[in-house]
């Protein structure tokens, strides 16, 4: 399975995923709302891999719980990062992190030959962050913890404000930076001596920071039931990173584009 499949699988079961495990006051407590849902499809566009040259264009379903963009406890940074608040106090914020990171078949690409496949997995972690309106500063640490498991931690760095530029539309510009662990940058950009070739030489990758970015993500109301909702986001890999010769582009976009529908259920109106 390619990395545009991935998330976008990935996308809906974190949406579904935010859903589960809490009903009725206890869900409510959770700031997320069973009552009212959103219903819909958003079609993404990403790179096969991380540092591919080529895209791919993928289609999948979303159904999202009422609450989840409304400041509940929830938030959804990647889908290697949902975040759930658990303590705030002074603008400060703090929680943990569960997600799951999807690996890297040698076939998305032809300087991945020989390089194997890369087993995906659950990831646990961190967060904290200072909150003050619509303002947010945060980092989030996530370690892979099965499959992989020494495929290694990311530390996500961000700034993000949200603006309501009128009563239909919402955008939320962020700018952030990824650091990766040794074990992390010597999986997915480092190769071995024993799988060089004529034309991949060895490359031994370091921790450090491996990409800066910016993203946009804008939701659009229709009307009172439809939304429209957007995402763009470029990523400008670093360091090693950029420099691992199974990286065909430093460059990495991505792109997203969803319709929702809006209805309650349990006989609540809206």
């Amino acid at each position: 399975m390619n990395f545009a499949s991935r998330v976008a699988l990935a996308c809906s079961a974190v949406a579904l995923a935010c859903s589960a495990g809490a009903s009725g006051a206890a869900a409510q407590g959770l700031g997320v709302d069973f009552s009212q849902w959103q219903v819909g499809g958003m079609a993404v566009v990403a790179p096969k891999y991380e540092g591919s040259k080529s895209y791919d264009l993928l289609g999948f379903p979303l159904l999202i719980p009422g609450g989840l963009e409304e400041g509940g406890r929830f938030s959804v940074k990647g889908v290697d990062d949902v975040r759930f608040r658990l303590l705030s106090l002074y603008g400060f914020e703090i929680g943990p992190v569960a997600g799951y990171r999807f690996g890297r078949d040698e076939s998305d690409g032809d300087r991945l030959t020989g390089l194997g496949d890369i087993d995906g997995g659950l990831v646990l972690g961190g967060y904290v962050g200072y909150r003050a309106g619509t303002f947010l500063a945060s980092a989030s640490y996530g370690h892979q913890v099965t499959g992989d498991d020494d495929a290694g931690a990311l530390v996500r760095l961000g700034i993000e404000n949200k603006y309501r530029l009128s009563r239909s539309l919402t955008v939320t510009p962020g700018l952030g930076a990824t650091w990766a662990d040794g074990d992390y940058m010597s999986t997915y950009f480092g190769v071995p001596t024993a799988k060089a070739t004529a034309t991949r030489s060895a490359f031994d990758a370091d921790a450090g920071f491996k990409d800066v970015n910016m993203s946009l993500v804008a939701d659009l109301a229709l009307d009172d039931r439809w939304t429209l909702k957007m995402i763009g986001k470029y990523s400008r890999l670093i360091g090693d990173a950029a420099d691992s010769p199974v990286v065909e582009t430093e460059n990495q976009l991505f792109g997203g584009l969803g319709l929702t529908y809006r209805f309650s259920v349990g006989g609540a109106g809206r």
